[in-house]
């Protein structure tokens, strides 16, 4: 592997047509990764099954915010069986300990939640490990060779879920998929009517939170309205 040098996102600017330059292969169908909303109560896991039962989900990340690892383990039992029962992954964010506690499927590490290698070592071979590298190629670089399983640029358009300090273009998803075969997952702002060009560039996965939870007809009808999208592209 190159060093950081050869992944200077700033020194060399991303050609926003690098991966039309490359015969691509058919890829599978872009789904979606749902996110909890930063606060949630007892009666969740109902929104939950409701939003899971509309639609293909491919993962369910438990992101919550303000509160410490005891209640958010407390909180978590139910939820685990909602997707277990529909065999949609279920990733806790942040915590490489609290994904070990709950046996989550998976992990999703920020760059400052610990090594990806450190979270294969805890969790096994077969847990499902993501990486935040908002719009770095080189942070992403370093998580596909530290054995990230995916990882996520973002965000893509405004948000209101979390303070974001990063806007990459869509090209970055297209560069990922041809350089790479690990799947890139594009999240921030993601909704029905903006997600098409995210899936045009090459996004495996579209992470979604206020879109759906915070949909005026309900998590369920956010859901169709996003599967009727990704069974279209």
């Amino acid at each position: 592997m190159n060093d950081q040098d050869d992944f200077d996102d700033e020194d060399l600017a991303l050609d926003p047509h690098f991966a039309d330059r490359f015969e691509q292969e058919e890829k599978p169908a872009c789904q979606l990764y749902l996110i909890s909303p930063p606060k949630i109560d007892e009666g969740f896991a109902d929104r939950l099954a409701e939003a899971l039962d509309a639609g293909p989900v491919a993962a369910f990340q438990l992101r919550l915010k303000g509160i410490d690892e005891h209640a958010i383990a407390a909180l978590a039992p139910p939820l685990q069986k909602v997707c277990a029962d529909r065999e949609v992954a279920f990733i806790v964010n942040d915590s490489i300990g609290l994904a070990k506690r709950l046996k989550a499927d998976g992990v999703h590490l920020g760059q400052d939640d610990g090594d990806p290698r450190d979270a294969r070592e805890q969790l096994g071979r077969d847990a499902q490990i993501g990486v935040t590298c908002h719009d770095s190629r080189h942070l992403a670089m370093e998580a596909g060779e530290a054995g990230a399983d995916y990882v996520a640029f973002g965000a893509f358009y405004p948000t209101d879920t979390k303070e974001t300090k990063h806007r990459p273009d869509p090209s970055i998803l297209g560069w990922w998929s041809t350089v790479t075969g690990i799947p890139c997952v594009a999240i921030g702002g993601i909704t029905p009517d903006n997600a098409k060009p995210l899936i045009d560039a090459g996004a495996d996965f579209l992470a979604v939170s206020g879109a759906v939870w915070n949909d005026p007809e309900g998590p369920a009808a956010a859901v169709r309205k996003f599967a009727a999208l990704l069974s279209a592209s």
